[in-house]
């Protein structure tokens, strides 16, 4: 299903990824929670502006998780995937 780098290993139960299994996957990680801090402090008296940085920040990420996960996203059931 997924021919590009795996950098997320899928989750065992539900839709989604679980844990970076790669170095990349833990760079992408951490450097999105350091932008999210980041744009909470700097921006916690402008909650508007924060939510507007924080949203294409989210669905990047998010896609970059898609495509990078082993297998993809579906939803599995365990150990009967």
């Amino acid at each position: 299903m997924n021919d590009g780098p795996e950098w997320f290993a899928p989750k065992r139960y539900g839709y989604g990824a679980g844990f970076p299994i790669a170095w990349q996957g833990w760079a992408l990680t951490f450097v999105f929670l350091v932008f999210a801090f980041a744009v909470s402090i700097w921006f916690r008296d402008r909650p508007i502006v924060a939510v507007a940085l924080m949203i294409p920040a989210l669905v990047s990420f998010l896609v970059v998780c898609a495509r990078t996960t082993r297998g993809g996203w579906r939803w599995r059931w365990g150990e009967r995937d």
